[in-house]
């Protein structure tokens, strides 16, 4: 069915509505029936809305098609330039301008509602009229009542609360459904119906593109056929065999999600290819648009580089404006609702496979006071909300029903030999599987003799921690590491367990870890009993915004988080291609934690699936599925799960040693000095000699 057809219904029954707020929004930006300084606030966002109108014709009258690059390159400038750095001190979308200029409390709801209306972009290019309109209509109502006198701010906060609450019928629903119907394929026609050569299709999706969409895609189209259909045989073959190893049945799915950042449609197009001969359809959801619908700090979905990676940042926390306990019981339950509306799509959904990038410089927020923020209380019901979503979507879309695959790749952002360093990293994401494999079950075969591990850092590196171990009772059968080779977890090389939190205690030090959007500077972590009862970081000068950007971005506002898994790096390669280049600063964590020991806080890797068996390639069962809190499932699931894992890595060059302990106190050297010392697995050292 063709897109549009999915939407011509709905888009005739609101019609109506429609075009009567879009005349109201243009008599708005000329009228001056508002106050000052109100009034250039309502004068420029109906400016943008008729801005919007005009690119609505655009697309309706078949110009998009046939506009050349240069005139389509024009129109995405004109829709994002008011965020861009350059202008971005004197929009509205800032909530630092917007509160010079309106005063504190106007300022942050407006500059809030702006940045829902800039979600017409998108919109408008999915033809997706509905959420047009009822933005049109909340602005309409908020300046109405700016027309009569000035309202008090708590009166436009009541407005926008129940303008959200009302709305997540449609909202929230659209977006459980877009996450598992192939049916809402805008971006799989895109990828499918047009020549990928011509870099016009870029501009299609509705997203910002940068020099860096442009020059992955030419790059793409640069390599050779095969070199292309390897990257996305990789990544597919690796998304077949996580269930394979997971001992999952494939053939009972229907659908694949595909995660990517724009620039990568070549790669995706063969992708799709191959897991249609799966027999899995595709599904192409963009990230969320709707706040929402969004996790701070998090995208899930198709996207592109951000136009200003501080705005992000500025609303990463708008829902500060809406949320309390009424309203999280009312998204639960419109969650629920959605979910059992499309139970059977969710039935065929077969898990995400997701292509990451690296490359990008590390990003140095500035914490604005006028940005929204959550409150203590809003936190724990941040994380109450998060919870409950996830249990929601385990009842619909069993997490051991399902499985996924990550692989990652450079941007042009991460220098000038960037095209060098795509190259190798396709050599790393096809390293051998057999080989690893051996070399890993060597190193396991010594952690499986262990009570409890030792890691220490050298140098500046103060890391002195203790894992504790679960016990084995049938050493012939059982395991506590798994071992992981090219499948979910793409380039292959690590082993990893989930520690006993008990006893498991000390200090966590890296000089440098990239998470999400952040690069963290002497990230410090203390655990007792396997919690974290402490943390810190040097991003800034005063300690205090360190911390909490430390709880924003790797707790997730909860108050502490266990030690979810803890591994050994094996891949050696990785490393030495990182310090060739320079770039150990700039990998992804998925790459990153192959390249030395690694601790996850949060949910272990097991999380919702821990009673599915899981087996090594040599037939051994791995046991530590679970901790003391994951247990907490059996008597209160709330209290059992935090829905995130987090991976922070030591680099072998920071590492002194690791060093498995037994009962009887003999002590057994994995690593020493950055370099592999355990018999047998002297290969993996081959990489450093250069180093």
């Amino acid at each position: 069915m063709d897109y549009k057809m999915e939407f011509k219904q709905e888009n005739e029954i609101i019609m109506e509505r429609f075009e009567l707020s879009m005349d109201r929004i243009r008599q708005m930006a000329t009228e001056e029936t508002v106050q000052k300084p109100f009034r250039d606030y309502f004068a420029k966002t109906a400016s943008f809305i008729q801005m919007i109108g005009e690119y609505l014709s655009f697309i309706e009258q078949g110009n998009q098609k046939t506009a050349s690059i240069e005139e389509l390159k024009e129109w995405n400038q004109r829709l994002y330039e008011d965020i861009l750095p350059g202008n971005y001190e004197s929009s509205y979308a800032n909530p630092a301008y917007a509160v010079a200029q309106l005063g504190e409390d106007y300022g942050r709801l407006l500059s809030y509602l702006y940045k829902e209306i800039r979600g017409d972009i998108v919109f408008v290019h999915e033809w997706r009229l509905t959420d047009i309109t009822i933005l049109n209509e909340v602005l309409i109502e908020i300046y109405n009542m700016f027309e009569e006198e000035v309202p008090e701010a708590s009166s436009i906060k009541e407005v926008l609360y129940w303008f959200v609450s009302d709305y997540t019928d449609h909202t929230v629903t659209y977006r459980v459904r877009e996450g598992l119907d192939p049916s809402l394929s805008f971006a799989a026609d895109i990828i499918k119906e047009n020549d990928l050569s011509d870099l016009r299709y870029l501009y299609y999706f509705g997203e910002y593109i940068s020099d860096s969409e442009r020059k992955v895609a030419k790059f793409l189209n640069s390599l050779p056929e095969e070199k292309v259909r390897l990257m996305a045989d990789t990544y597919t073959e690796g998304y077949r065999k996580g269930f394979e190893v997971m001992g999952r049945d494939l053939s009972k799915k229907g659908a694949v999600q595909i995660r990517y950042e724009i620039g990568f449609e070549r790669m995706v197009k063969y992708a799709m290819e191959n897991f249609e001969k799966m027999g899995l359809k595709i599904i192409l959801c963009r990230a969320a648009v709707w706040a929402v619908n969004t996790n701070a700090g998090r995208k899930a979905g198709y996207y592109s580089t951000s136009p200003n990676r501080q705005y992000d940042y500025d609303h990463r926390y708008d829902d500060a404006i809406y949320l309390n306990k009424a309203f999280k019981d009312r998204k639960a339950a419109v969650m629920k609702v959605a979910y059992e509306t499309y139970k059977d799509l969710a039935l065929q959904y077969a898990g995400p496979a997701v292509i990451e990038t690296f490359g990008k410089e590390g990003f140095h927020p500035v914490n604005k006071p006028e940005a929204n923020s959550l409150d203590g209380r809003q936190e724990k019901l941040a994380a109450e909300m998060s919870n409950e979503t996830s249990r929601i979507l385990n009842q619909f879309i069993p997490g051991d029903e399902t499985s996924f695959t990550i692989i990652a790749f450079p941007v042009p952002a991460i220098g000038e030999k960037f095209e060098e360093i795509f190259e190798e990293t396709i050599a790393i994401n096809t390293l051998d599987y057999e080989k690893y494999k051996g070399l890993q079950q060597i190193i396991i075969d010594a952690l499986d003799e262990a009570q409890y591990v030792e890691v220490t850092g050298k140098g500046n590196n103060k890391t002195h921690i203790k894992v504790a171990l679960h016990a084995l009772r049938d050493r012939e059968k059982e395991t506590n590491f798994e071992n992981c080779v090219a499948d979910v977890n793409i380039p292959l090389g690590e082993v990893f367990t989930s520690p006993v939190l008990t006893g498991t205690e000390g200090t966590l030090f890296v000089s440098t870890v990239y998470i999400m959007d952040f690069q963290f500077k002497d990230l410090r972590m203390t655990f007792e009993n396997g919690m974290i009862t402490d943390y810190s970081c040097s991003n800034f000068e005063d300690p205090a915004e360190g911390k909490a950007l430390i709880k924003q971005v790797i707790l997730k506002n909860h108050d502490t988080l266990p030690m979810g898994e803890f591994a050994i790096g094996t891949n050696t390669t990785a490393y030495a291609m990182a310090r060739k280049f320079g770039i150990l600063d700039k990998l992804p964590i998925l790459i990153v934690e192959k390249m030395g020991p690694h601790f996850a806080v949060g949910d272990t890797c097991y999380s919702w699936a821990e009673d599915s068996p899981v087996y090594n390639p040599n037939g051994k069962e791995v046991i530590a599925r679970d901790n003391e809190v994951s247990r907490l499932r059996k008597e209160d699931l709330s209290k059992a799960y935090f829905s995130c894992h987090t991976d922070i890595t030591i680099p072998y060059a920071e590492l002194d040693r690791i060093e498995t302990v037994t009962a009887e106190g003999k002590r057994v050297r994995i690593i020493e000095d950055g370099r592999f010392v355990l018999d047998g697995i002297e290969e993996l050292n081959i990489p450093l000699s250069g180093v």
